[in-house]
């Protein structure tokens, strides 16, 4: 496999590193003056049309980062566009649809991907990368749950009250929903492998929002449907969600080899509810980020106590937020590097 020694690679895999891998969900995006220059105003749905635009935009925080990995530029609706779903991505809110799912009849909307014609330019992108980048490179969908509820509710919420409602009015609908997505989810998956990924993330982001119940009767079951479809292709699985510090244990249980851990649980807690075999990824606040290089580094060594040298990933607890500071993140990548490399012997100064 191409980078099978690559340190990111290797510390999925909870393999012997020379220094702790790191890289950012949404390192490709607003933080980025070059990304808004390259932009403009379009749509991001058109973006990810365009190959050669997808691939120097996932390239451009590779470039002034240094990170181990780069991540596919894309969005998790990609797929759900390209089965008919009528949706777009409004800049501000996210995902909405035209037409709400509220019954076993919408399942009919949602056919099977077929991702050499439906994904065409999402997999020229991924051929393109392979042949430039240094770095292995993410694939990613979006996790059943997390689809689900923006098909259910329309688009964003935070209360998931009908999403929520029709899990327990129709079960066997809402089950035979997140079976559809996981297929879906897995399709694409493999299919960004086949073309060139080195690993995937599936992205349950909204997961954190349903009880251990809830979770382990409805979503459980999906998550391994869509990780277990790709155990056979022998790349690191990654499974990612927001505010699932309860759901640790059962996420480990899906199936990545990777569990994303959000900032709100110490990454020593996480490892111990997660169990063993398992690498984690996180898990920085976003948020300080913001405050400036000198508040970021203190909290990054304390990530990095807290995660360890060997099966973790220094990423942040979600996604880079826009109005971060492009020079912060350098300095931290630079950080991680240094502090953790075999030959450091003690800590780098604060910059």
């Amino acid at each position: 496999m191409l980078f099978e020694d690559s340190v990111f690679l290797r510390a999925c895999r909870g393999q012997p590193v020379t220094h702790v891998p790191v890289w950012f969900m949404r390192q490709a995006g607003r933080s980025l003056p070059e990304y808004r220059a390259l932009r403009g105003e379009g749509s991001i749905l058109e973006a990810v049309r365009q190959p050669e635009l997808a691939a120097e935009i996932t390239l451009q925080p590779v470039r002034r980062y240094g990170v181990d990995a780069a991540i596919l530029f894309s969005d998790i609706v990609v797929p759900l566009a390209a089965v008919g779903i009528d949706l777009d991505v409004v800049p501000g809110r996210g995902p909405v649809i035209a037409e709400p799912f509220t019954s076993a009849a919408d399942l009919e909307r949602l056919r099977p991907l077929e991702p050499e014609e439906d994904l065409s330019a999402l997999l020229t992108t991924v051929a393109l990368l392979v042949r430039e980048l240094a770095v292995p490179l993410i694939g990613f969908a979006g996790g059943p749950f997390t689809l689900a509820s923006y098909l259910v509710e329309g688009g964003p919420t935070r209360d998931f009250t009908r999403t929520k409602a029709l899990m327990h009015t129709e079960p066997a609908t809402f089950h035979a929903l997140l079976e559809r997505l996981a297929d879906i989810a897995a399709a694409s998956l493999a299919a960004q492998v086949a073309a060139g990924a080195t690993a995937v993330q599936l992205f349950d982001s909204w997961a954190g929002a349903l009880s251990r119940a809830d979770y382990a009767r409805f979503v459980l079951p999906a998550s391994r449907r869509a990780l277990g479809a790709l155990a056979h292709l022998g790349v690191p699985r990654i499974h990612f969600g927001v505010g699932t510090g309860e759901l640790l244990d059962l996420m480990g249980d899906a199936g990545a080899e990777v569990v994303g851990v959000d900032w709100r649980v110490p990454l020593d807690s996480a490892r111990r509810r997660v169990g063993p075999g398992r690498a984690l990824q996180g898990n920085l606040d976003p948020a300080i980020c913001l405050a400036g290089f000198a508040p970021a580094a203190s909290e990054a060594r304390r990530v990095l106590a807290e995660g360890g040298r060997t099966g973790h990933v220094f990423n942040l607890g979600h996604g880079v937020l826009p109005a971060t500071d492009p020079e912060v993140l350098a300095a931290l990548v630079a950080l991680v590097h240094e502090e953790t490399a075999e030959t450091a012997t003690q800590p780098a100064e604060t910059r």
